[in-house]
């Protein structure tokens, strides 16, 4: 790995992880506010903290995704879950996430840069997660249109490491597009997620920086497709 300035971040702490246990366990507005500042100590700071170390790094990736610092409207996901519309009440998420949007989109759902440290697992990830119908549609008809450059862009999964294609399938190839079509299998995919796993451990070390930017340095021709399917800068 190449040496990649930290600024501030060296790492989270083991107990962020510990802080998330905890809250799984007491997953209530009363516990939340009585433990907030731990919850600002351990996780919200470090997470900001590493979102900033990331600036410099994604900016030589590209200049479209975003890294914004800050505690609300940013980067980094907000720990309120929206349970307007959910049977699950449980009012806090349990899990860090980052996200890193193209400046061309307003949310989750465009062409983005992932971070997300949970319970279960830690991972590193790009791509579109449940894009709406017509973005969907244009992914699709991108990757007809262009078979030879989703092919290349989908060998970053083969080529890196512990990556794999995340998401939803349909059981059946779309109305409207080729059922017996080479790429059917993926026509058929309702998520275009790159994801790369990683051990626990490199959260407390500063080389999860180097981590986090080779591994969005090799995810560039998988981001490149998306982004032109929508008609978007890479």
């Amino acid at each position: 790995m190449t040496a990649i300035a930290s600024g501030g971040f060296k790492g989270f702490s083991p107990q962020a992880l510990a802080f998330l246990h905890k809250l799984s366990q007491n997953n209530q507005r009363d516990w939340f506010h009585a433990h907030k500042g731990e919850y600002e100590q351990l996780v919200l700071e470090p997470a900001l903290d590493f979102i900033s170390a990331m600036e410099a790094p994604l900016a030589k990736i590209s200049p479209r995704f975003l890294c914004v610092p800050k505690r609300m409207g940013g980067s980094l996901l907000r720990i309120y879950r929206d349970t307007r519309f959910a049977h699950d009440k449980r009012p806090y998420k349990t899990n860090i996430g980052i996200h890193f949007r193209h400046d061309a989109f307003r949310d989750i759902h465009g062409p983005g840069l992932y971070f997300h440290v949970g319970l279960d697992e830690c991972f590193v990830g790009g791509g579109i997660w449940h894009p709406d119908p017509a973005a969907l549609a244009r992914i699709r008809q991108h990757l007809l249109d262009q078979p030879r450059q989703w092919t290349a862009a989908k060998r970053v999964e083969t080529r890196l490491p512990g990556a794999t294609l995340l998401g939803a399938s349909l059981q059946r190839v779309p109305r409207g597009f080729p059922p017996d079509h080479p790429l059917a299998q993926d026509l058929k995919r309702k998520d275009f997620v790159l994801a790369r796993p990683f051990d626990e451990g490199l959260l407390y070390s500063p080389d999860l920086l180097e981590f986090v930017t080779e591994t969005y340095q090799a995810m560039q021709p998988f981001m490149k497709f998306l982004c032109a399917s929508q008609g978007a800068r890479f």
